[in-house]
């Protein structure tokens, strides 16, 4: 099947400057780009693309589809707003690898982000199995980190215990074979459990790996509150001790005290790329921030199983403890800052006797039924058996603008994808980043901003063929009206459809043709191999 993508405005990922081309698609891949409007290459269709650009396909850095991309694997939420790759195994906690039985613990623990639905079949241990199981059929493309969280529990457990010289040498082992599986990285989530109970030997390790196949490091660091410049310095500092690769996980300065704060880090970070650092990172371009209810729960609160942390939330000492950590001190949970009530809303719940909460802060809540705040979150987490889904609204639109502008940022959507009403970045963020802060507010030319969404991210994944519109790379495009397009996501409505994309291809074969989902699923999983390149 060859198609013709006649009379495009080619911006090609590069950051240099758009042109008008000819683009003949043969079977996968992009067969010519011709720029000579006399010199038409034949072809099976003509796709008219007067007035719309033709970019590389998007690149989410920072996807939470894992299990939602085997449910639903036509994907709309990625499709119909130009993503055709995505960056999988985020924050330390996924599906792989794992064993029978820590597999139950994460089931349950990232139950607020991908649902948890008792008949599915997981048939996958390694994170090679779990790409296999990707490759029976996907929208988009997808890449895999391998989430040390879950590692940490295979070889330490749950709980708070230091790792020792051998469980270290152990869980390097098991990284060294996700890499070889085809993972691109590691992950971390170091305000999650069992993740932040590993110290920097640890994660040191587990860097130096990485590092000897090629792939970066990911974390969710120490805290996006109170400590976020130190824990972003930290993170610095690790990876270049262990001559790895940095990516920043949606790297947000939040809540009150980092108001402003953004010049700081990107001082950070341009003193350390100047010295020899290689770093980059991704964000959303939304202010409130989405998690699990659970997750603002000091850490000691958290370990062990959710049975235990559903035991300790009976327990009226423990629960003394809790509240002053919540309310007075500030919890390491909820990134050394004390719990906002009124900025923490639902999102999601498990149990449908609980839909009336959702789209509600805690303190309206409480106001409603008139109790404590922190006395209906703990009941909320009990009845909801800690699958509770949440937004936090702590951003800052000064830092989120400042970050965007970085010449190391990508995009990465952070987008949970399951309850009533997620967050709209799920849905909305790449159609955000082109026409509101590209196009409506003109803090970028869109060359930029389609280089932020697709080269960039290509090559900080050593991407063999895809992030560029060029001749022989593979024919992951989308088509879009840089006039028209936008989110059309809202908190109230967030799974609506992003304005202005017309098609967009994976793998040459269209996912969405004149702005309609086909069906079609063509993505497969992105391995790294043993070169460090991904194909």
């Amino acid at each position: 099947m060859r198609t013709l993508i006649h009379s495009a405005t080619v911006v090609d990922g590069t950051e240099t400057a758009r042109y008008r081309a000819d683009v003949l698609i043969d079977g996968d891949r992009i067969a010519d780009i011709v720029t000579d409007p006399t010199d038409r290459p034949s072809a099976d269709r003509v796709i008219d693309a007067s007035g719309l650009v033709l970019a590389p396909g998007f690149i989410d850095m920072h996807a939470h589809s894992d299990l939602q991309i085997l449910l639903n694997p036509t994907h709309p939420s990625r499709i119909t707003q130009g993503v055709t790759t995505e960056v999988l195994g985020q924050d330390g906690l996924s599906y792989a690898p794992t064993t029978d039985a820590v597999l139950d613990g994460v089931r349950r623990k990232v139950a607020g982000w991908n649902s948890d639905p008792q008949d599915f079949d997981f048939d996958w241990r390694t994170v090679g199995e779990y790409l296999d199981r990707l490759d029976h059929g996907i929208a988009t493309n997808a890449a895999y980190l391998v989430p040390h969280g879950v590692v940490r529990a295979m070889v330490v457990g749950w709980d708070e215990t230091p790792a020792s010289t051998m469980q270290i040498t152990e869980m390097q082992r098991i990284v060294a074979e996700g890499m070889s599986d085809g993972a691109v990285g590691l992950s971390a989530g170091l305000t999650y459990t069992p993740g932040m109970y590993a110290d920097n030997e640890e994660l040191l390790a587990l860097c130096r790996t990485v590092a000897e196949h090629g792939g970066y490091f990911s974390p969710h660091h120490r805290s996006y509150g109170a400590g976020a410049m130190e824990a972003y310095a930290e993170m610095v500092d690790l990876t270049t001790r262990a001559g790895c690769a940095l990516h920043l996980a949606h790297a947000t300065l939040n809540f009150g005290p980092n108001k402003g704060r953004a010049p700081e880090l990107l001082a950070l970070l341009d003193a350390a790329t100047e010295a020899g650092a290689d770093i980059s990172l991704d964000t959303y371009p939304y202010l409130p921030g989405a998690t699990t209810l659970s997750a603002i729960l000091p850490s000691w609160a958290s370990a062990g199983s959710s049975d235990e942390t559903i035991a300790r939330l009976s327990d009226a000492a423990a629960l003394t403890r809790i509240r002053e950590q919540l309310e007075v001190t500030g919890s390491d949970g909820c990134h050394g800052v004390v719990a906002e009530w009124h900025t923490i809303e639902i999102s999601g719940v498990s149990d449908a006797r609980l839909d009336h909460y959702v789209g509600r802060t805690i303190a309206d809540i409480a106001i409603a039924e008139g109790r404590e705040p922190f006395d209906v979150c703990i009941e909320i987490l009990q009845r909801d058996q800690l699958s509770t889904g949440i937004l936090q609204h702590v951003g800052h639109e000064e830092n989120v603008r400042a970050i965007m502008r970085h010449p190391r940022h990508t995009g990465g959507s952070d987008g949970l994808l399951v309850g009533a009403k997620p967050h709209p970045r799920g849905w909305g963020t790449f159609a955000r980043y082109l026409g509101h802060y590209c196009r409506d507010l003109g803090l970028m030319s869109l060359e930029e901003c389609v280089g932020h969404l697709s080269g960039r991210a290509a090559t900080r994944l050593r991407l063999a063929d895809r992030g560029f519109v060029r001749t022989g790379f593979a024919a992951d495009l989308v088509l879009f009206d840089a006039d028209t397009v936008a989110d059309t996501a809202t908190y109230e409505r967030p799974r609506q459809a992003a304005a202005g994309f017309t098609h967009v291809f994976v793998r040459g074969q269209l996912a969405l043709d004149e702005s309609e989902l086909t069906g079609v699923t063509a993505g497969r999983s992105l391995r790294r191999g043993a070169d460090g390149v991904v194909r």
